[in-house]
């Protein structure tokens, strides 16, 4: 028989002694998260490497401290590098749908747009002034006196055309003249016209003829006195308005030389402004003077704005941006419209930056589920880092889901980094299923759940918790409380050699311990506030587990924890709510008679036993064929159960213990119903490692106390769990009573000689076991079926002979 475990061994406690300090607030917070080794150095990898693809999926469990490791190091590694530059878009002279980007360094875009601002606002001002000027008038007047006489010479010509040819000519306007014919000396109306008759009337008619075709051509160079006339006005306000800005441009001009992109636009502006210098020569009062003015006709100086994308201060780090909402427009940037006499207008003063703008040159940093859940954005995100430029583009332009007036605003060229955050399943599907990923996201940053409780990561899990402490303004800790939260931590990770890099889970539980300790009036965090933390979340979750205890103690699920029975035992289960895991005992029953070797799944048959449960129900046969029947048929049929099972089963962790229900129904022998069993077995009958343990016992536990406080009980676990284990006090406390007993086993031999008292007995170099041993029963048993199969093949075999033979005629 194998002695019990000792409650040294189901117990990693800490020993506060190890830490020097009073309370945390004497020790330096941790630097770094303690345990991300190697995800901190893929971070750097990925951050120094100046090559296409290699960005960055940071990947753990929820909840393990990603993003704030990766923010802090990327902030920490923005504040050595260059500040990003900045970038503005500018109007497009030579056609307005495609704006232009201009890019600028740390500070300089802001002092562009003002250079600007203040330039119109200065010719807005000056302007005026030139076009009032004498000089400006009198050259206008010499323009006009010019053209003036030139179109007098042409009336008088015509005049002197009509005398010839005994017409009367009236100018009304230089554009409209009207004559008529002169008869005796008088001028003709047009009745008088018609009572004229025969050649004196072809005469005149003639005449009128001729004259008309004259004044069309006088009216023809008239005409084109007057085109004339207006471009030399327009040439003399191109002119006055050169010289007028000219040399406020060159200023501008000569101080953004370095840039050809800059000055090409500045070019572009002055020829605009030369083109459109009435915008400037309006004024306001005279608009106000004339309301309806307004309608037709209202200066633009828009078109010389300067749209400031994106502006840093200068000399500052380069961005580092977390964008909590991808959607496609915050990733890539849009273009917003306004209504205008019923459509929707825009221009390049409504472009607005997405995040790949505000991170270009830097770091930025998604949310990979998020990312994913967002219709276009995860394709978007894939393109931009492939053409390496950003191109704003509206999906329902794209779509064609409206038809409005927009824009095609220059791509801006893309440096920067982009990091992945998410759950280490997303990663794989996203590496299986898309095969750009890999090569975008050439680095993996993963995060460890876990880490050794040695000593050095002792005092370096002090220091994170005396950093959590001041980061959210909570009291510091005793070196007990430590201690207590180091357990607690080994617990989450069901190992008493390691303790959890879960930071969420750590900040809450300090959060909610600073709340007890300050409803006591404590000055720091004791050990009991740990301790009242873990029993407030108990008590908040555990409501579905009193229930099912209750039903226990009520006889409604039928546990027995006391006597001995032939194929029933006493299976350790665990079940999993919400975020909360309990263990509860449920009955495994096993049948056995004669058959072909076939082990029926009653769970399987009714399809609520998991596919990993199937398995493990799978191997028992060929367990008990190869060890008990190597040479002879396995002439059983067993079935097994969970009893009272009424949902989805899975997992193999009660394959052992299904196996020691179908050795007591085969041997005949009785297993004590005070001990429970978990752990699973592979087919040389060796106990395999399985999950919760310490829910499992502890479940057990609880049920057994509630029959009876008094009486000895036990459980039966893997020698490969003892490590996880874990323990509440109050089941430590019971086994230093000897009321209750943990064993590990390795073997089924150990288990069931456990559950039985009768030793299992090795086989002799025969293969033969000692005659008063569970095994020996059990191969006598598996015997004695296979020679009852013999016979009654046999008797079946002639009784089919004798059928045939009445038969014959």
């Amino acid at each position: 028989m194998l002695n019990a475990l000792a409650s040294s061994q189901l117990y990693h406690a800490c020993d506060s002694t190890f830490f020097s300090f009073n309370s945390t607030d004497e020790i330096e917070p941790a630097e770094q998260p303690i345990g991300q080794e190697n995800a901190l150095e893929a971070m750097g990898f990925a951050t120094d490497i100046q090559q296409e693809g290699y960005n960055l999926f940071a990947m753990g469990p929820s909840g393990s401290g990603k993003y704030s490791t990766v923010m802090s190091f990327l902030k920490k590694k923005a504040s050595t590098e260059e500040t990003a530059k900045e970038w503005c878009y500018v109007n497009n002279f030579k056609d307005h749908h495609k704006p232009l980007a201009i890019d600028f360094e740390s500070g300089q875009a802001i002092i562009f747009k003002n250079d600007i601002d203040e330039l119109i606002e200065l010719f807005k001002a000056i302007l005026p002034t030139f076009f009032e000027s004498s000089d400006y008038h009198n050259d206008r007047e010499l323009i006009n006196k010019k053209y003036l006489n030139k179109q007098a010479e042409i009336f008088a010509q015509l005049q002197e055309e009509a005398r010839k040819h005994d017409v009367s000519m009236n100018t009304a306007s230089p554009s409209r003249v009207t004559f008529v014919p002169i008869v005796d000396g008088k001028p003709i109306t047009a009745e008088e016209f018609k009572t004229i008759e025969g050649e004196k009337k072809e005469g005149l008619s003639r005449k009128m003829s001729e004259f008309e075709q004259i004044v069309k051509v006088a009216l023809r160079k008239v005409s084109e006195l007057s085109k004339a006339m207006q471009k030399e006005f327009k040439a003399q306000d191109r002119r006055v308005t050169k010289e007028a800005v000219e040399s406020l441009i060159d200023d501008l001009r000569q101080k953004y030389s370095y840039s050809p992109k800059i000055t090409g636009y500045i070019n572009a502006m002055q020829n605009d402004i030369i083109h459109h210098v009435q915008d400037f020569l309006v004024k306001p009062e005279e608009m106000a003077a004339v309301p309806f003015m307004q309608e037709f006709y209202t200066p633009s100086f828009a078109r010389y704005s300067v749209n400031l994308l994106i502006s840093y201060e200068e000399d500052g780090p380069a961005p580092v941006v977390f964008e909590d909402n991808p959607i496609y427009q915050n990733l890539i940037g849009r273009v917003e419209h306004v209504a205008h006499v019923g459509t929707l207008v825009t221009d390049f003063t409504m472009i607005k930056p997405g995040a790949l703008h505000k991170a270009n040159g830097g770091y930025l940093v998604l949310d990979a589920r998020k990312l994913l859940m967002q219709p276009f954005s995860y394709e978007a995100l894939k393109r931009v880092l492939k053409s390496k430029e950003v191109r704003i583009e509206s999906l329902a332009q794209q779509y064609s889901l409206i038809s409005t007036t927009t824009i095609e605003p220059e791509p801006i060229p893309l440096n920067l980094k982009v990091v992945l955050i998410g759950e280490r399943f997303l990663y794989y599907l996203l590496n299986h299923y898309d095969p750009e990923f890999s090569e975008l996201f050439k680095v993996t940053a993963d995060f460890e759940d876990e880490m050794p409780r040695s000593d050095e990561n002792l005092q370096r899990y002090a220091q994170m918790i005396g950093m959590l402490a001041k980061e959210h303004a909570l009291l510091p800790l005793t070196p007990e409380a430590v201690a207590r939260v180091i357990e607690q931590s080994s617990r989450e990770v069901s190992h008493a050699s390691k303790f959890s890099t879960h930071l969420r889970n750590l900040a809450d539980l300090l959060k909610e311990a600073d709340y007890w300790s300050k409803k006591n009036e404590r000055e720091r965090i004791e050990k009991s506030d740990i301790e009242a933390v873990l029993q407030s979340r108990k008590k908040r979750l555990n409501r579905i587990q009193l229930k099912l205890y209750e039903q226990v103690d009520e006889g409604t699920l039928m546990i027995n924890v006391s006597g001995a029975a032939v194929g029933v035992i006493n299976a350790l289960t665990v079940i999993s709510l919400g975020g909360y895991s309990f263990g509860l005992p449920s009955r495994i029953t096993a049948r056995t008679r004669i058959g072909k070797g076939e082990i029926i799944d009653i769970e399987r048959k009714v399809e609520l036993g998991g596919p990993i449960h199937s398995k493990g129900v799978m191997i028992l046969s060929s367990y008990l064929g190869s060890r008990y029947a190597s040479d002879l048929p396995l002439s059983l049929s067993a079935s097994l159960v969970f009893e009272q099972s009424y949902g989805k089963i899975e997992g193999d962790s009660a394959s052992s213990t299904e196996l020691f229900a179908l050795l007591s129904s085969l041997s005949q022998i009785p297993i004590k119903q005070n001990i429970a069993v978990t752990g699973s077995v592979n087919q040389f009958g060796e106990i395999q490692p399985i999950g919760g343990v310490n829910e499992k016992i502890e479940g057990f536990y609880d049920i057994c106390m509630q029959k009876d406080p008094e009486a000895a009980y036990g459980v039966i676990i893997p020698s490969a769990n003892v490590k996880h284990l874990m323990l509440k006090k109050e089941v430590l406390e019971s086994v230093e009573k000897g009321i209750f007993s943990v064993y590990a086993i390795t073997s089924i031999d150990e288990g069931i000689s456990i559950l039985t008292g009768i030793e299992a007995g090795e086989a002799d170099e025969k293969g033969n076991y000692p005659e008063a041993s569970l095994n020996a029963k059990v191969v006598a048993r598996l015997h004695e079926l296979s020679e009852t199969a013999k016979r009654f093949s046999h008797t079946k075999h002639n009784d089919n002979n004798n059928k045939e033979e009445q038969k014959e005629p």
